[in-house]
């Protein structure tokens, strides 16, 4: 069933190429598509182009269908184009006229549009669930292990001490940082653009208001032709965000990678989380790290493949746009699967002990010594180059203590302000369940 046909046969080898891999992401959007028909109804119905009777039995149609989905039993049968036509076909096949009055004022174009928004803003709030859990536990690994000293390092080479507590921390901050970015697309997201239909509105006498309090959306995409300019748009936001929780996720995997090298020996993780080798015998292998670091690497990508899908379209609905879905909801799932994978391994980390006691590591306080030398009044490039001088002639003498102690430094780690910024951010998604309403 195709809602555009007019009584033509499509070509088998273009429907086949049009339809795509549509029918695989449509089932994502089944009950978000289900949502918007009920408040649509409900808005038709308020202008009188629906009967209190005909509104009732769609609603309760629409509600079976609902609960088909969320059960699993929901499927597009074979000849459906998308969910928008199974949809309408099984309350046609169910209610007869009364069914085939639901499209009313509406296009499939501000249909999608308004499903694809739901979905992403509930996938937003789920990645938030995911982003806070490891967001709660950097910081908790950063007060467990804050008095581990570790190397740290510049152009890879030995530079100052640091910990495990600002290592953890540091990347805490990250994704507090990476959360103003998601609540950007958020933002963008959480507005309505039902009622656009194809792009330049409807004569009939639509109350857009009425759809975006029943959809819990802040507010509507005012301009008709705007609203059918997000798609695409909304989907490269919601991609902005998750590159940037991938960018810090793909750093953090890089680092253990590094730190579990036994020439490193900074970590270590129990043997079920690692991978062995088919010939080496002793092989323990990050693979877990190393996937992750791939995967959002990929993910990092999607904001430039968005761009080059949408980046020479012109105003108005082009059918380049059905592609996003394909490009998007995977990295979403990949994205979940990232943090989950990573709250598991770092959940079970082991760090090494008194790694700093190894001579090697003594040059990591030659600032230290400099700064010694300033406090006692000698000149700072003076003091450098008398540093460097017994450190060229193998005679430096490591200071016995790092005191640290502005903020964000080894001894003063700030995590309860990260904390609150986090939770600032955190504070102004104005998730609103006003939808879910619409099934009860």
């Amino acid at each position: 069933m195709k809602l555009w046909q007019k009584g033509n046969n499509v070509d088998e080898q273009v429907e086949k190429f049009t339809v795509g891999k549509d029918v695989l992401f449509d089932i994502q959007l089944a009950e978000y598509d289900v949502l918007g028909n009920i408040a649509h109804a409900r808005m038709i119905a308020s202008i009188e182009l629906l009967t209190k009777e005909e509104l009732n039995k769609l609603e309760a149609e629409l509600k079976k269908i609902y609960h088909q989905i969320k059960k699993g039993n929901f499927i597009l049968e074979e000849g459906m184009e998308d969910v928008h036509s199974q949809i309408e076909y099984q309350l046609t096949q169910s209610l007869g006229e009364t069914g085939k009055k639901i499209h009313v004022g509406r296009s499939r174009n501000d249909q999608v549009l308004v499903d694809l928004k739901l979905f992403l803003r509930e996938e937003i709030k789920s990645l938030i669930t995911h982003i806070e859990r490891l967001f709660k536990l950097l910081l908790q690994q950063s007060e467990k292990f804050r008095n581990h000293l570790l190397p740290g390092y510049t152009h890879f080479q030995v530079a100052m001490p640091s910990s495990f507590g600002l290592w953890f921390g540091a990347y805490a901050e990250s994704l507090s940082d990476d959360l103003e970015m998601l609540l950007a697309s958020y933002t963008m997201v959480n507005k309505n653009p039902l009622g656009s239909a194809a792009g330049y509105g409807s004569s009939f006498p639509l109350n857009r208001q009425m759809t975006t309090d029943l959809l819990g959306f802040e507010s509507l995409n005012y301009n008709a032709v705007y609203a059918q300019m997000t798609r695409g748009k909304s989907e490269k936001a919601v991609a902005m965000g998750m590159s940037n929780v991938a960018s810090t996720l793909s750093r953090l995997a890089y680092d253990v990678c590094l730190y579990m090298n036994q020439e490193f020996g900074f970590v270590k993780f129990p043997d079920e989380l690692t991978t062995g080798s088919s010939i080496m015998p002793h092989k323990k292998n990050p693979d877990v790290f190393e996937l992750i670091r791939a995967r959002c690497n990929r993910i990092q990508a999607i904001p430039n493949e968005l761009t080059l899908l949408t980046g020479n379209l012109p105003s108005g609905y082009h059918r380049d746009l059905q592609l996003s879905k394909e490009i998007i909801f995977p990295a979403i799932t990949s994205l979940k699967e990232c943090i989950e994978m990573t709250i598991l391994m770092l959940e079970n980390i082991s760090i090494r002990e008194n790694i700093l006691n190894d001579k090697k590591y003594d040059v990591l306080y030659s600032v230290e010594s400099v700064n010694q030398l300033v406090m006692q009044g000698t000149p700072f490039r003076d003091a450098y180059k008398q540093v460097g001088e017994t450190i060229a002639q193998g005679n430096f003498q490591r200071p016995q203590s790092v005191p640290y102690t502005h903020e964000g430094s080894i001894g003063n780690l700030n995590n309860n302000k990260i904390a609150e910024k986090f939770n600032s951010t955190l504070s102004k998604f104005k998730f609103n369940e006003k939808m879910r309403e619409l099934i009860q």
